[in-house]
């Protein structure tokens, strides 16, 4: 036992080469990753002059909050983040609670008719029913046009997202199942009382996956929103990226005290926007997130 504590591996030079080689690779990749949105963020700071004459920077020379004060002098763009936040809170909440609740009884194994109910579901990954017939449904059969019902129902269940759910929770030991029953546990509390405080990577994992498409949410938005005041921050960032490029060359406008914003800055400044506060977001389920989507994904 002795001798064994003591044994170390010692790496050959071909070993070592090929460890460097790989960690220069991976932050090559890193940075290519991340040096793109560092420039979105230096240009959103950035003057005219300076995005024109300078092709890449990762710092501004002249500082300018010209763009940003633009994009939030009207309160649209906060009234738009509001809205897309209360959409995301409560699309989450009702994604997640379907898509774990019809995971559950298909992961059990004494649930009869489970592998057709999950041939459904898998059907609807490859069929759909098109973009005229659901708008006609939504819009016009269950009149939800100008609701937020009308981005949280047609999506309230994602089948990948669920599937994922439903793997994971095939792989929990069966015996806490079989204990839980002993001590008198019927399946609604063995669900919420067991399997989902075990379930947590995954369903930290999922429910970033649903808070992503919701916080995007772009055309549904479009299709079904038109009340101004119930617009997502997406519509309000597409509309002003419309308005400065329309009305950039027009001398006889008045812009105000802020001054004719950079077009391209602008632009900058929305992705900025609309990016960050998903981002925000990732830190809190890091650690769930590899464990929860490589787990739910092979199991089963």
């Amino acid at each position: 036992m002795a001798n064994t504590k003591t044994i170390k591996i010692k790496r050959s030079p071909g070993d070592q080469l090929v460890q460097v080689i790989i960690y220069i690779l991976v932050g090559g990749f890193a940075l290519a990753t991340l040096l793109p949105f560092v420039y979105i963020v230096a240009g959103s700071f950035a003057t005219e002059r300076e995005l024109t004459e300078r092709a890449f920077f990762v710092f501004p020379h002249t500082l300018s909050l010209n763009a940003y004060q633009y994009i939030f002098k009207t309160g649209d763009a906060v009234k738009g983040i509001i809205n897309s936040v209360f959409v995301t809170t409560v699309g989450v909440i009702i994604n997640m609670t379907l898509s774990a609740t019809l995971a559950y009884p298909l992961s059990r194994p004494y649930f009869k008719g489970r592998t057709f109910f999950t041939n459904m579901v898998i059907i609807t990954m490859l069929f759909t029913g098109g973009m005229v017939p659901t708008y006609m449904l939504v819009a016009n059969v269950l009149h939800l046009k100008n609701s937020y019902w009308a981005l949280w129902l047609p999506g309230a269940i994602n089948p990948f997202n669920m599937l994922i759910i439903k793997n994971y929770f095939q792989g929990l030991p069966s015996e806490l199942e079989e204990a839980a029953r002993m001590d008198g546990c019927n399946d609604g509390e063995i669900f919420v009382k067991i399997i989902l405080p075990l379930s947590k990577p995954v369903l930290a994992s999922v429910a970033l996956f649903y808070a992503v498409t919701h916080w995007n949410s772009y055309f549904n938005a479009m299709m079904y929103i038109s009340d101004s005041s119930k617009e997502v921050i997406q519509i309000v960032l597409r509309r002003i990226i419309f308005l400065t490029s329309k009305v950039a060359n027009e001398s006889s406008f008045d812009w105000g005290a802020f001054g004719m914003p950079p077009q391209k800055a602008v632009k900058m400044a929305t992705t900025v926007v609309a990016t960050i506060p998903i981002l925000c977001i990732y830190p809190f389920v890091q650690k769930y997130f590899t464990q929860g989507v490589m787990v739910g994904s092979v199991k089963g």
